[in-house]
């Protein structure tokens, strides 16, 4: 009895501190929608300003992938979490606090360091620590929080829209949940890679390894935890070359299936669709945000059950197929986009980036990227006032066309949110050994960011030599070869514990 209490508070306790970490990561991202209105009256922001100021988390999240590796495998996960909370805590307290535009830019670097580092060792912790059949629930559980944050963001940022120096307090209460997060992550085990199987109890619903030979070598070796260099994530000791592959394959085709940009101008294609006021464009991107929410949750509850690969291959065919027929539509039916920096006052200011090619549109976000994007999306619609009225008639024209438009794109967001999303970081948080996944996450989340900031800074030069229609037919096509990655080089980890998919991945095929 003792011990089932026991497991069922470690599994509350390992939920809460996922559930917490991606709300932290997703309010950070969404709140500067709202701060940024008010922070360009009473600092007088430019263009170029503003969009400084929001990708200062970019610096912040790369400086993390760089070094966050290092801190997590020496340091360890539980200790990794910690100082994040306490590095989020002096970030949140210096935006609270700045008087200037140099001081509001260092508040934010340290935000973004903080929660690049949380989203890894968050991810690795809890796979660590809980049983096989409960870890796809616990981990997608992080890119719940995630979208929960954002919807809050949205929520404090109407609260105080006409707060004087209402920022202030958007950034200040971000201490609230990092505390929590803190008291939670105190009372669980400091090593959980050792006491993965602690509970028996726990270990009664795992699903063994499907052919006996592997589940006697399971049963007959004993789990040693090894040390590896960062080199060895590029030799073949362990299978480690095809584990890197695997990994770098996954955060790459996550954003080259135009996951950043066709989120990131949400805004501008429900303005060609027909959501002509601000208001009602916003209404849509919110509702967007409602659907990843959905979505998500039933990843949550499918990751258990139908496994990594169904779910990343019905999501990367969706998406590709989503993608297509915006790109179709959009060839019969253009859509009308700006791209002057006043129109891109906000802080993603995709529009701009002709004037400043230098400074990232989309905050990109290594967990499940698809998050920082739904900030975007009401930053756009909330400044659109600014921008050159579209005319009602090409919509009006093409009315069918412009339902499929807004299907596709409801269709786009839940195939990520189920696929892409979650299950990249799963798998990610499952292949590694024990001693070496620390650094190999940060390595390849370190991608996950560049290749995002390369496809927004790109995604306006391609538009104007190949099209909008051109364009995302070609995201369609990378969607189909998504689906081939995944089938031949992802390999099925449902239902296994770490100690399992270490041997079987270690074994050369």
């Amino acid at each position: 009895m003792l011990t089932a209490c026991r497991a069922l508070l470690v599994l509350l306790l390992s939920g809460t501190v996922s559930l917490l970490g991606g709300l932290i990561f997703g309010y950070e991202l969404g709140i500067i929608s709202g701060a940024l209105l008010q922070l360009q009256a009473d600092f007088q922001l430019s263009c170029f300003q503003q969009e400084v100021l929001v990708s200062a988390v970019l610096i912040g999240a790369l400086l993390a992938s760089l070094a966050g590796g290092i801190v997590i495998d020496r340091h360890g996960r539980r200790r990794a979490i910690l100082v994040s909370n306490l590095v989020l805590l002096v970030g949140s307290l210096i935006l609270t606090l700045a008087r200037s535009l140099t001081v509001l830019v260092i508040g934010r670097v340290t935000v973004g360091f903080a929660i690049s580092v949380s989203s890894m060792a968050c991810c690795i912790y809890v796979s660590e620590m809980v049983a096989a059949h409960q870890r796809g629930l616990l981990v997608s559980l992080y890119e719940a929080g995630i979208t929960v944050g954002i919807l809050l963001s949205y929520a404090l940022n109407y609260v105080f829209a006409d707060v004087d120096e209402g920022w202030r307090y958007m950034f200040g209460l971000a201490i609230a949940p990092a505390a929590m997060q803190f008291l939670s992550i105190l009372f669980l085990p400091v090593n959980p890679v050792k006491l993965n199987s602690w509970d028996s109890d726990c270990q009664k619903g795992l699903i063994p390894l499907q052919d006996t030979e592997g589940r006697a070598a399971a049963k007959r070796e004993p789990y040693q935890e090894k040390q590896y260099s960062f080199l060895d994530l590029f030799r073949t000791r362990d299978n480690m070359r095809r584990r890197t592959l695997v990994g770098l394959g996954l955060v790459l085709f996550q954003q080259f299936t135009g996951q950043p940009n066709v989120l990131g101008y949400a805004s501008k294609i429900f303005h060609s669709v027909g959501f002509q006021s601000n208001s009602s464009a916003i209404l849509a991107s919110v509702g967007l945000g409602a659907i990843k929410v959905v979505a998500t949750l039933v990843a949550m509850a499918l990751a258990d059950r139908a496994g990594r690969r169904v779910l990343l291959m019905a999501g990367c065919v969706v998406m590709a197929m989503s993608v297509t027929s915006l790109g179709l539509t959009s060839r019969m039916a253009p859509l009308a986009m700006a791209r002057d920096c006043r129109a891109a006052a906000g802080p993603n200011a995709s529009q701009s980036l002709s004037q400043h090619p230098l400074t990232p549109p989309v905050v990109p976000d290594p967990s499940l990227t698809q998050k920082r994007d739904l900030a975007g999306q009401s930053r756009k619609g909330a400044l659109e006032s600014t921008s050159p009225p579209l005319s009602a008639a090409p919509w009006e024209q093409h009315t069918a066309l412009n339902w499929i438009t807004l299907l596709s794109m409801m269709a786009f967001v839940s195939a990520f949110s189920i696929g892409f999303g979650p299950m990249t970081w799963l798998v990610l948080s499952e292949i590694y050994p024990a001693g070496i996944r620390g650094r190999a996450f940060a390595f390849c989340n370190s991608f996950n960011w560049a290749a995002n900031l390369l496809i927004s800074l790109s995604f306006l030069d391609l538009v104007d030599a190949i099209g909008f229609s051109w364009m995302f037919l070609l995201y369609g096509l990378m969607g189909v070869m998504a689906v081939v990655f995944i089938y031949l080089f992802v390999p099925e980890t449902k239902g296994q514990s770490l100690e399992e998919i270490e041997q079987q991945l270690s074994r050369k095929r």
